[in-house]
């Protein structure tokens, strides 16, 4: 399927190839959207070592109070920041970079603006790699979509980033379990697939900080073992990358930092 699964030897040999400077900025449009899909790879790349900064450009105030609310409408940006503050804790990740868009309508964002903002955080982390949204934004929402595209033009207007990630759900996947709302991408289009079953208490842990969300992810309702399948491993596509800065920078692999 080409779908790279690495064995624990290979993992271990590229592992040790991570510099301890690396660093990784993951770019959503949500609170929870850095948990749900990549939580689990957040969270291993940070126990090896690399930086993992999430830069989030709503504070998701569009979204669910709780059923029964948790907070007033007017609370709710506040909340979410704490949950996403909660969630990056959870996950040994740093603290979160928050842009203040309005949920729901980053479509309708300046393009330059949002663009400048995503680039002035790249210039402070210095990422090998950014990891946000493709074309699809997974579940169709127009903001996962918006955000994947400004990340993308900032990624191609940086000179010293690596590698550029989205993540992703394969056809298979999907189709195993009934997920029709989902926007799934072809099995052998994965770069990537990272089992995240060692650190499977941390992203629960990181799950349960967005205590507003939890009654919005039908997943999470389902039996234990489709919890597992579809938490328990997470999947992304390569997008661009620019082989010429991993010579440079002695790094022997286009997905070093994402090989777990």
């Amino acid at each position: 399927m080409g779908v790279a699964i690495l064995d624990k030897m290979e993992t271990e040999e590229r592992t040790s190839q991570i510099m301890t400077s690396a660093s990784l900025l993951a770019v959503f449009a949500h609170p929870d959207d850095e948990t749900f899909r990549c939580g689990g790879t957040l969270a291993l790349l940070a126990q090896r070592g690399v930086r993992v900064q999430v830069l989030t450009a709503t504070h998701g105030q569009a979204g669910s109070r709780g059923d029964p609310p948790l907070c007033a409408p007017e609370e709710l940006p506040a909340v979410r920041e704490n949950e996403l503050r909660c969630a990056c804790a959870a996950l040994g990740i740093q603290p979160p970079f928050l842009l203040d868009y309005q949920d729901g309508q980053l479509s309708k964002a300046d393009p330059e603006r949002i663009v400048s903002e995503i680039l002035a955080v790249v210039r402070e982390v210095r990422p090998q790699m950014i990891l946000t949204y493709g074309s699809d934004g997974v579940s169709g929402h127009p903001d996962h979509i918006a955000i994947g595209c400004f990340a993308t033009e900032a990624f191609r207007r940086t000179l010293d980033v690596v590698a550029l990630h989205a993540i992703a759900v394969p056809h298979s996947l999907a189709k195993t379990l009934g997920m029709t709302q989902i926007h799934s991408v072809p099995d052998h289009s994965i770069s990537l697939t990272v089992d995240v079953s060692t650190v499977w208490n941390a992203k629960m842990s990181a799950i349960h900080c967005h205590q507003t969300q939890l009654g919005e992810s039908p997943i999470l309702q389902a039996s234990p073992e489709k919890q597992h399948l579809f938490l328990g491993t997470e999947h992304f596509q390569t997008v661009l990358f620019r082989p010429d800065l991993l010579v440079k920078s002695k790094q022997s692999n286009s997905q070093t930092l994402m090989s777990l």
